[in-house]
C-alpha cells in the first residue's frame, strides 16, 4: 500500500528527545543537590583532596554515596536512549555527514561511562568492614576520571554531532548551534584536566551546560524534513 506524504510524516519518532533531555539534566541536579541532605550538608568531595577527608566522606555518608550512585547511574539512562533518538531522526532529516554517527558514538560513550561511575560510586557507599582509605581515594580518582573527564568528553563529541549539522543545513537557529559548538569545544578541553587540575572547572560547564543545551535541542530539531526551511521531501 503507498503511503502518502502526511502518512510519511506520522511515522513513530521514538522517545520524545527534549523530554530525555529533561529527565537527564534533573536526575544530574539531584545527584549533586540531594544527597547531601543526607550527609548534614558535605558534598560529595574531589579527588584532589586528602586521604583522610576523602576516606572519611564515604565512610561516614554510606547513605549519601549511595544515593549518588544510583542517580548518577539513573541519569545515564535517558542519554543513551536520547543519542539514539537523535541519531535516528538526524538521519530522517536527510543528514549524511559524519555527524549524526559522531554523536551517536559520544551519546553511547557518555552513557556507559557514566554508569560505570555511578555503579562504581554505589559500590563505594556499601558497608565493606576493614575498607583501606588508600584504596578509597584511588577509586574516588577512578570515578573521577570515568564519570567527570570521560563523561564530558562523550558527552562534548554528542553536541558537536548535532551542533555542526544543525548549524549547516539550518535545523536550528544559527546562535543556537553555535552555542553547542562552543560547549562542545569546552567538553573536550576538559580531557587536559587529567594533566592540568585546574581545567576541572569546564567539567562542571560541560555537564550541565551540556546537558541543558541537549534538552533544548530535543524540542527544536525539526521531525521532519518538511520542517526544515528551504528543504522539501526527496
Amino acid at each position: 500500500m503507498t503511503q502518502t506524504p502526511a502518512t510519511r510524516r506520522r511515522r513513530p519518532d521514538g522517545p520524545n528527545a527534549g523530554v530525555l533531555g529533561i529527565v537527564a539534566l534533573a536526575l544530574t541536579i539531584a545527584s549533586v543537590a540531594v544527597p547531601p541532605l543526607l550527609a548534614a550538608g558535605a558534598f560529595f568531595p574531589s579527588p584532589t583532596g586528602s586521604t583522610a577527608a576523602v576516606s572519611g566522606y564515604f565512610s561516614g555518608h554510606r547513605d549519601a554515596v549511595t544515593l549518588t550512585g544510583f542517580l548518577v547511574f539513573a541519569a545515564s539512562v535517558p542519554i543513551g536512549i536520547y543519542a539514539a533518538t537523535v541519531y535516528a531522526r538526524l538521519l530522517r532529516l536527510g543528514v549524511r555527514v559524519p555527524g549524526p554517527t559522531i554523536a551517536l558514538f559520544g551519546g553511547i560513550a557518555a552513557s556507559v561511562l557514566l554508569s560505570l561511575s555511578g555503579l562504581l560510586t554505589w559500590a563505594l557507599g556499601q558497608p565493606v568492614s576493614g575498607q583501606s582509605p588508600a584504596l578509597l581515594h584511588t577509586l574516588a580518582f577512578v570515578t573521577y576520571a570515568i564519570g567527570g573527564v570521560g563523561f564530558v568528553g562523550g558527552l562534548g563529541l554528542l553536541l558537536a554531532g548535532i551542533a555542526v549539522p544543525a548549524l549547516i543545513l539550518r535545523l536550528t537557529p544559527r546562535w543556537f548551534a553555535w552555542a553547542g559548538l562552543v560547549v562542545a569545544a569546552l567538553s573536550e578541553l576538559s580531557f587536559f584536566a587529567l594533566v592540568l587540575p585546574p581545567l576541572a572547572v569546564l567539567l562542571p560547564v560541560g555537564r550541565f551546560l551540556g546537558l541543558a543545551w541537549l534538552l533544548a535541542a530535543g524540542f527544536l530539531l525539526p521531525r521532519n524534513r518538511h520542517d526544515v526551511p528551504g528543504r522539501e521531501e526527496r
